[in-house]
């Protein structure tokens, strides 16, 4: 295990989500690869480019259907790393004004890109208690 690629994954998922919470979505699409896929309980069917997804969240974003939260945070992160291939689970927890946190298992695969770290595939499934 490489712990300096493992914490390079860990921090991009941990500002991935800090971007959605202060709404910066240049920031958070910066850890998105162009071709991820992205699969959430949410999601009208699995999104298979970042064009798909940018489609959905400006159909979702202009009908003033954005999620407003609190909290939105990667807890419990197991990271491999294989070469120029990551793959990260974690525990997403949401939370919203005035509601129970929700959470969600998450897997993202990763891929190194020069410096970077992208999610080439993203899936999140809902754990309903």
């Amino acid at each position: 295990m490489n712990d300096t690629e493992t914490a390079a994954i860990a921090a991009g998922i941990d500002d991935m989500y800090d971007a959605f919470l202060a709404a910066d979505r240049r920031r958070f699409d910066s850890h998105l690869h162009a071709e991820v896929t992205t699969w959430e309980t949410h999601l009208p069917g699995p999104l298979r480019t970042r064009s798909e997804l940018d489609a959905y969240r400006d159909e979702r974003d202009g009908s003033g259907a954005r999620p407003t939260l609190d909290r939105l945070a990667a807890e419990n992160k197991r990271i491999d790393v294989w070469g120029d291939a990551g793959v990260a689970r974690y525990v997403l927890v949401a939370e919203a004004p005035g509601e129970p946190a929700q959470y969600s298992r998450v897997t993202d695969v990763l891929r190194r890109t020069g410096d970077d770290w992208l999610i080439v595939h993203h899936h999140s499934e809902l754990v309903v208690p």
